[in-house]
């Protein structure tokens, strides 16, 4: 056919083309990965190390994080649940981010693992593959800054009714009525472009850390030596404390696993903005392996200090109900407690500013690659801000309705923890699984990046690790944590989980397959008899290469 094949000068024209898309000279190695991932670059890489290692911090949220899941491992498990279940659970997390941290490596896109899932199985599979993890991680992604952002609207009213001495009210309408308005604020800030977010999100990490560690310099200066509680209280049997109704204490203590598990996850959220960070293939792995290291240690110290100086189990949550700002209020005093509180809603409040970006990208990835009945709306990247504005504000405008729960159920709200870390983790686990299983398939080719912890014995041992745990968690995090089991106390985070994963597939077997094929490239460089040798992903369908030169500048 006279249309097949362009002249060999004509074609490297246009790749010429592509590659002077870069920023500078210092991103072309960065430009140059994506291209022939199969991706032309959209964004300004604004990103810097320190940037990129401080997004990564603030998306785990130590202080927040665990203050927002604390009454959980306490008052189900007791004081030891808290204790060990954290160091156990981070133990774990360090083998999945390293598995991840891998595989971001090889494919630094803002896709993160859903566009690695489907280059790591035959072509056969890819479209299929690409979508469950797709959704799967949107479902995490957009509960995950929805369930930050509940936490911190409790977090300001739990504040609140501290400083009124327990005489104010807190309603399910006010709660959800300043969840909306927050999510509102981080839209907004949002809109900025890359280069401010970046600016903005450096010094997310210090105030982070600073925070935690403060707070436990302040508790054990401020808690007399005679009322700290005992070894065998913190680490022991007298920790063991049962409150489920009904659990045997094997479960009861393992539902400890839902602070840490929630808190360490949306590892890939650094890969989500790989393609605006400098030297992405080193930066963003290297931080997600930092971050989940770094938590995983000054969270088991923060959580230890919290139960040395955590007085009577039986005052806590308090009026407040947050065990976390009870154990400050009593050891620092209020004014003390609720100065070192606002900096942990501050944490917070960037933990929601990250996770809104992260997930933003990823919703612009699947539009980009058509796995939305959007026809690529939201797979557009605006020229005023480089930025997808329309992804943002769809994030935003999804991420409201699972706080109107609390309207309906707090328990049902409640389930939104559980089901953060359920979506996500099983969203990692399926690319991790994929690349052992498909490794010697001639379709598979699996490139390391530079970071790679080989094939051989620390690999797959950390591999497998992370993929048994995960399928471990998922089960505990299905059941409900109080007995008996009514209306209220049944735990939706496996029935929604499935749920969704359900109609996904329902919805790609009756038309999804029609407009989904995979991650497709947006090259308009590239034809289909070269397609195999210059780019991981599907080559663009003819009808949407107009499309994609008015999405990219």
């Amino acid at each position: 056919m006279s249309s097949s094949r362009p002249p060999l000068s004509e074609k490297k024209d246009a790749q010429a083309d592509t590659r002077s898309i870069g920023s500078s000279s210092d991103d072309s190695g960065d430009d140059n990965k994506l291209l022939e991932i199969g991706y032309i670059p959209s964004f300004k890489r604004e990103f810097s190390n320190v940037a990129t290692i401080s997004f990564a911090f603030s998306i785990m949220g130590l202080c927040s994080s665990v203050a927002t899941t604390f009454n959980s491992p306490l008052l189900l498990g007791g004081p030891s649940s808290v204790t060990w279940c954290w160091i156990l659970g981070a133990t774990m997390c360090f083998t999945l981010g390293a598995s991840i941290a891998e595989i971001v490596s090889a494919f630094p896109t803002c896709g993160g693992l859903y566009t690695a899932s489907a280059q790591l199985v035959p072509r056969k599979h890819r479209p299929i593959v690409g979508w469950v993890v797709g959704w799967l991680n949107i479902l995490g992604q957009i509960l995950g800054m929805s369930s930050t952002e509940f936490g911190l609207a409790n977090m300001i009213w739990a504040a609140v009714v501290v400083g009124k001495n327990g005489a104010f009210e807190v309603t399910a309408g006010k709660s959800v009525g300043l969840f909306a308005g927050l999510l509102v604020i981080h839209g907004i800030l949002n809109c900025l472009a890359t280069r401010q977010l970046a600016r903005l999100t450096t010094g997310f990490v210090f105030v982070n850390i600073g925070a935690t560690l403060i707070i436990v310099i302040v508790l054990l200066a401020t808690t007399p030596r005679s009322e700290m509680h005992s070894a065998k209280y913190v680490f022991g049997s007298e920790g063991f404390i049962n409150q489920t109704g009904g659990w045997n204490n094997g479960i009861a203590f393992l539902f400890g696993l839902l602070s840490v598990q929630w808190t360490m996850t949306d590892y890939d959220a650094t890969a989500h903005i790989s393609e605006e960070v400098k030297r992405a293939a080193v930066a963003a792995p290297s931080a997600i392996f930092i971050a989940v290291l770094g938590t995983g240690l000054i969270g088991w110290l923060l959580n230890i200090v919290l139960i040395l100086c955590s007085g009577p189990i039986e005052n806590l949550p308090g009026p407040s109900g947050s065990a976390f700002l009870e154990i400050m209020v009593l050891r620092m005093g209020k004014p003390g407690a609720l100065f070192l509180w606002a900096f942990v809603c501050m944490t917070a409040f960037f933990v929601c500013q990250t996770a809104l970006q992260a997930a933003s990208r990823t919703v612009y990835a699947f539009s980009r690659d058509k796995g939305l009945p959007d026809g690529g709306y939201f797979g557009h990247v605006s020229t005023w801000t480089q930025t997808p504005l329309r992804a943002i504000w769809f994030v935003a405008a999804v991420g409201v309705l699972p706080g109107l729960l609390d309207l309906a159920s707090p328990i049902a709200l409640n389930a939104i923890f559980a089901m953060t870390a359920m979506a996500l983790d099983l969203s990692y686990i399926i690319p991790i699984f994929f690349r052992r299983w498909y490794r010697n398939h001639p379709e598979v080719e699996f490139k390391p990046g530079p970071f790679y912890m080989g094939d051989g014995f620390l690999g797959w041992a950390a591999n497998i690790n992370c993929i048994l745990w995960t399928l471990f968690v998922c089960v505990i995090f299905a059941l409900p944590t109080n007995l008996p089991v009514t209306g209220e106390t049944m735990n939706y985070a496996a029935p929604i989980t499935g749920g969704v994963v359900l109609l996904s597939l329902v919805w790609y077997l009756i038309g999804g397959h029609r407009h989904y094929h995979g991650p497709q490239s947006n090259r308009t460089d590239l034809d289909k008899p070269a397609l195999g040798a210059e780019a991981l992903v599907a080559e663009p369908q003819e009808s949407e290469k107009a499309q994609v030169q008015t999405q990219v500048v």
